[in-house]
């Protein structure tokens, strides 16, 4: 590789500290991480209500499966069973939802009239925040990202600490 007169090989290749810093910003986990940041930031600012994004997939998951058991719950947001009764706790406390004890110290959930109230008026929301988070992109790179999101999470499911579990499966 031949070098321009009065520039080094050294002032061409990159120092050790920007190869480093270069390697983090093409890391796939990096990114997924700062990823989670944006979304996170971004649901707070389009929501404008006092709940967290897993906190919203737990209402929705009990909208759609009403009476369901916590662990159940767990497997199907993938959550730790420990942080789902954390948050159905914090969620009763705002009347959102009711816990009833069931035999073996499993607990049903379900959405009070308020929760039900509550969620509907963040559906508008909701969409803006898709619509927001997704903007920059065309519509075929809207798909492509859904796809290759949606592909990487279930291929990898099995590798979180809380995997998915639909049906009974994780990974479906």
């Amino acid at each position: 590789m031949s070098t321009k007169p009065g520039v080094t090989q050294q002032a061409i290749s990159p120092t050790a500290e920007e190869t480093l810093l270069m390697d983090l910003y093409e890391q796939p986990g990096h990114l997924i991480r700062r990823a989670q940041q944006i979304s996170v930031s971004m649901f707070h600012e389009t929501m404008n209500v006092e709940v967290t994004p897993v906190q919203y997939s737990i209402l929705r998951m009990l909208q759609e499966s009403p009476g369901i058991d916590q662990v159940t719950l767990a497997g199907l947001v993938a959550l730790d069973k420990s942080t789902a009764a954390d948050i159905a706790v914090r969620l009763e406390s705002r009347g959102w939802i009711r816990r009833e004890l069931l035999a073996r110290r499993q607990r049903r959930l379900s959405l009070t009239a308020e929760g039900e109230a509550a969620l509907t008026a963040m559906v508008p929301s909701v969409h803006a925040l898709r619509d927001r988070m997704l903007a920059s992109l065309s519509a075929e790179e809207k798909l492509e990202f859904m796809r290759l999101l949606k592909k990487f999470v279930q291929l990898n499911n099995d590798q979180s600490r809380a995997p998915l579990q639909r049906g009974g499966e994780s990974g479906n």
